[in-house]
C-alpha cells in the first residue's frame, strides 16, 4: 500500500443526484496510464486490423471476353489484335479482348480469392492500445487531435458510476454538460457534412468528427440506450476495447471518458510492469525506454556533470593543410623568393599592358593637313607614273580581235 499512495490521484468527478457522499473522490492512477507512447505502433496496428473489415471485389470473369473477335492475320495493314466481326456499324472491326482495347478485359483481373485480411501478433496488438489509452491522459496530444476539452476539469475524465443508470438522451446531454465533454459532442454533430465521391451512393452519405469515447465497466449499463444516438459519440466495455476507437485512422489522442468502475478494472486488465495482467495471459506492460525523457535536465545534473570529463584547454587541433600554390603565405614559406617572382611578374605585366595602350594610341592619332597633302602628292605622282609608263599593248591586241578599229 505503501507504494499506491505515492502514485498520482485522479479525481472522480460526481454527478448531480449522486447520493453516497462517503465514497472515495480519488483514485490512483493505473501503470496503463504510463506507459510508453508508441504512434509508430498505433499506426501500423491500426493500418492491418482496418483491412479486416473489407468485402472482397472482383470484376465478373467474362469481362472483355464477351465477343466473337477473330485476327485479321497478316497483309491487310493493321495490327494482329483480334478484331469484332460483322459491318454496317462503328463496332465492327474495333480491336478486343486486349487490355489496351476499348471494352476489353482488364490487365491482371482482381479475384475475390486475394489476401484481403492481416494477421496481426497478439502481443503487438495489446502494446498499440495500451499506447493508445496511455495517450489519452496527455491533454496535449488529445488537442492536437482537435478535441475541445477547454472546460474538462481534469485529463483522464473519470466520472462516477451514475453515469451508467442514465437511460434517456436528454439525461445524458446534461451529463456531458456537466463534465465539459458537450462542446466536443457539439462539434461532432455540426461537423456532419455529405461524402464527396462514390461512397455516397454505397451507404455511407455522411461524414462527421470524432466526439467523446465513453468507457463503461458494468454489462448491461443503459447509458448504452442513453448515448448511443448522440452523433460522434461511441461507447465501449473496459474488457473490449477496440484500437479503431481508442485511435481512429491511426491517430493517438481520442477523447475518452471512463465511468470509476471501468478505471478501476484497467489495472486487471492489463496488469502493471511488475505484475502480470489477470485477463491476458501472460502479459505484462511494456516499460518506457526512459523513465525521464528530459534530456536537458539529465545531462545538466550534478551526477552526470560530476563524472564527465572537462574540456581540455591545451589540447592542440590537428593543422588544416593549405594549398600554397593558392595561399601566398604558405608559399613563402616553402620559397622565400616566391615573393620576388611575383612582384616582377606583376611589373612585367603592367609594362605589357602600358606599352599596348601607347600602341594603339599612336594608332588611333589624327593625321595632319601637312601630311595628308603629302599623301595625296605622293599618291598622285605613282599614279601619273603608271600611266605614262604603260605600252597597252595588250589593251591594242585585244581591241583588234574585236574589231573595234575596222
Amino acid at each position: 500500500m505503501a507504494a499506491a499512495a505515492v502514485r498520482p490521484l485522479v479525481t472522480i468527478q460526481s454527478l448531480e443526484g449522486d447520493m453516497s457522499t462517503d465514497q472515495a473522490t480519488t483514485i490512483p492512477l493505473p501503470d496503463v496510464m504510463k506507459a510508453p507512447v508508441r504512434p509508430d505502433v498505433v499506426n501500423h496496428v491500426h493500418a492491418q486490423i482496418s483491412n479486416n473489415s473489407r468485402q472482397p471485389y472482383a470484376v465478373s470473369k467474362k469481362a472483355g471476353h464477351q465477343t466473337s473477335a477473330e485476327s485479321w492475320g497478316t497483309g491487310r495493314a493493321v495490327s494482329r489484335i483480334p478484331r469484332i466481326p460483322g459491318g454496317g456499324t462503328h463496332r465492327a472491326g474495333q480491336a478486343a479482348f486486349g487490355n489496351m482495347c476499348r471494352g476489353g478485359r482488364m490487365f491482371a483481373p482482381t479475384k475475390i480469392w486475394r489476401r484481403w485480411h492481416r494477421r496481426v501478433n497478439v502481443n503487438l496488438k495489446r502494446h498499440a492500445i495500451v499506447s493508445a489509452i496511455a495517450a489519452t491522459a496527455v491533454p496535449a496530444l488529445v488537442m492536437a487531435r482537435g478535441h475541445r476539452i477547454e472546460n474538462v476539469p481534469e485529463m483522464p475524465l473519470v466520472v462516477s458510476d451514475s453515469i451508467e443508470s442514465v437511460e434517456k438522451t436528454s439525461g445524458a446531454i446534461k451529463v456531458l454538460e456537466q463534465i465539459g465533454a458537450y462542446p466536443d459532442a457539439e462539434k461532432a454533430k455540426n461537423s456532419m457534412g455529405i461524402r464527396s465521391g462514390v461512397g455516397k451512393m454505397r451507404n455511407r452519405r455522411y461524414i462527421s468528427r470524432k466526439g467523446p469515447l465513453i468507457v463503461y465497466g458494468n454489462e448491461g449499463a443503459k447509458l448504452v440506450k442513453a448515448f448511443r444516438n448522440i452523433p460522434g459519440i461511441d461507447l465501449c466495455h473496459v474488457e473490449r476495447l477496440s484500437l479503431l476507437k481508442l485511435a481512429p485512422g491511426g491517430h493517438l489522442g481520442r477523447f475518452v471518458v471512463w465511468t470509476k468502475s471501468a478505471f478501476e478494472k484497467l489495472e486487471s486488465v492489463y496488469g502493471s510492469f511488475e505484475k502480470p495482467s489477470e485477463m491476458k495471459k501472460g502479459y505484462v506492460l511494456p516499460r518506457p525506454k526512459m523513465v525521464n525523457a528530459d534530456l536537458a535536465r539529465i545531462i545538466n545534473s550534478d551526477e552526470v556533470q560530476s563524472v564527465v570529463r572537462p574540456i581540455k584547454k591545451d589540447a592542440k587541433r590537428a593543422v588544416l593543410k593549405k594549398n600554397p600554390l593558392k595561399n601566398l603565405n604558405v608559399m613563402l614559406k616553402l620559397n622565400p623568393y616566391a615573393k620576388t617572382a611575383r612582384r616582377m611578374s606583376l611589373l612585367a605585366e603592367a609594362e605589357r599592358v602600358k606599352s599596348k595602350k601607347e600602341k594603339l594610341e599612336r594608332k588611333r592619332k589624327p593625321i595632319s593637313k601637312e601630311e595628308s597633302a603629302k599623301i595625296k602628292a605622293a599618291g598622285k605622282a605613282w599614279y601619273q607614273t603608271m600611266i605614262s609608263d604603260s605600252d597597252y599593248t595588250e589593251f591594242d591586241n585585244f581591241t583588234k580581235w574585236l574589231g573595234v578599229n575596222q
